[in-house]
């Protein structure tokens, strides 16, 4: 029989958690950043205090706010990267890498520093900090220190005996005692959530935004990359298997030319590998083509549509209005989702025409994209006709891409492409 022992409820937990706060390590941490931020909150309160007292009393002059200023930036600096050190040692938080421009002296850069949210909001943590720094590590002291001389009530009372109160004092000091972990505690944290909203040197939107920056850098350079290793592999397929392939069809069609004088069942098999070599060749040739085709690179996408309009098992109509060409990225998306509408409206749609449209819109630095059958229409990207892939593709450089597919027909495919570098 299998007897399973249930887990501890988390009150039967709550009694041995009380009492490890008062020997864990983060108990400790917790009230040396409450004491070490005493004295650097203090300290730097009174240095702030002053600056801001001689700049107020000098406002007759010029000279004396302007080095008050000064003087109260670089305290402030100074302060940050000192609480943030504590906090990073004693609290384990990390910060943000600052993406501030380096200050220098000059007034464009001074002026930035001065209207800068993030100076004051630094400025302002240390302002709290003054008072808050010195009446956190207090609390925290107290608690400490009252806790053992109330639980050593009942010591004093041997001598004139022992009364209710010193057993009042015995059981308050043991919960003052088993609370100033807890309370040592809330007041680091209280502390860190100040520091965290004040003295990272972003806000959490500018995080988010820096955040959304670095990943559009990230994706952008694996699309380059992408690119970058499709061209590699077309390059090797075209100069390596396609050529020897290309050769070796050859030698098979020279063999069946030539070799007239062998028995039926022999010239049968060099005619199949002869077919064969030769369907292989043109199956290579459309995956080095779907690849990444070399007409795009050398002469553009007005080219490179051209031919695929060309090898349409339907007519096409093909429009290409641009002025110059487009990023590399921006061209093969272009031309990989005309290519796959086209080849999905030749196996599906059942159209007899289909025209494309391309055309650059240099006021707003976008390519337009326009592929239009007259088939029986109700296309959807959920049927798996590689709908979502066109999508997908179009997403990879920010653009907008919109399927118009009722019933009955005509289906339109329309893309924009960003061309903004």
């Amino acid at each position: 029989m299998d007897i399973s022992v249930p887990q501890a409820l988390p009150w039967r937990r709550a009694p041995r958690v009380i009492v490890a706060g008062l020997w864990a390590r983060r108990t400790w941490l917790s009230l040396v950043h409450l004491v070490t931020g005493s004295v650097v909150g203090t300290l730097g309160g009174i240095v702030i205090g002053v600056l801001i007292a001689a700049g107020a009393g000098g406002l007759v002059t010029i000279v004396v706010p302007a080095a008050a200023l000064a003087a109260l930036l670089i305290t402030s600096a100074a302060l940050t990267a000192v609480q943030r050190s504590r906090h990073t040692a004693f609290l384990g938080i990390r910060w943000p890498d600052d993406q501030s421009p380096p200050v220098t002296f000059t007034f464009e850069s001074i002026v930035g520093v001065v209207k800068s949210t993030k100076t004051w909001r630094q400025f302002s943590y240390h302002v709290i900090a003054g008072v808050y720094g010195f009446l956190a590590a207090s609390v925290a002291i107290t608690a400490w220190t009252i806790a053992p001389a109330m639980m050593a009530s009942p010591l004093l009372g041997l001598n004139g005996g022992l009364e209710v109160r010193h057993f009042a004092y015995l059981l308050g000091g043991t919960i003052l005692l088993l609370a100033a972990p807890w309370i040592t505690r809330g007041l680091a944290e209280l502390d860190a959530v100040f520091a965290r909203q004040l003295l990272a040197g972003t806000t959490r939107a500018q995080e988010l935004e820096l955040r959304v920056s670095d990943l559009t850098v990230s994706r952008d350079s694996t699309v380059d990359a992408a690119d970058a290793e499709r061209r590699r592999i077309e390059r090797d397929l075209h100069d390596g298997a396609q050529q020897r392939l290309t050769s070796l069809a050859m030698n098979l069609g020279i063999a069946r030319a030539t070799l007239t004088d062998l028995p039926e069942d022999a010239r049968k098999a060099l005619a199949e590998a002869h077919e064969e070599s030769k369907q292989v060749l043109t199956d290579l040739r459309d995956l080095v083509r779907g690849l990444h085709p070399a007409v795009l690179e050398d002469r553009g996408l007005d080219a490179a549509l051209s031919a695929v309009a060309a090898r349409s098992p339907i007519p096409v109509r093909l429009k290409v209005d641009m002025e110059r060409r487009v990023a590399r990225d921006v061209e093969a998306v272009a031309y990989f989702v005309i290519s796959e509408a086209l080849t999905n409206t030749a196996r599906h749609s059942g159209a007899e025409h289909a025209e494309v449209e391309v055309v650059l819109d240099a006021d707003r630095d976008l390519l337009r994209l326009r592929v239009v059958d007259d088939g029986r229409g109700g296309a959807d990207p959920e049927s798996g006709t590689g709908l979502r892939g066109l999508a997908d593709r179009v997403r990879s450089v920010d653009g907008r891409f919109i399927l118009t597919s009722p019933l009955g027909g005509p289906t339109t495919i329309e893309a924009e492409l960003p061309c903004a570098s």
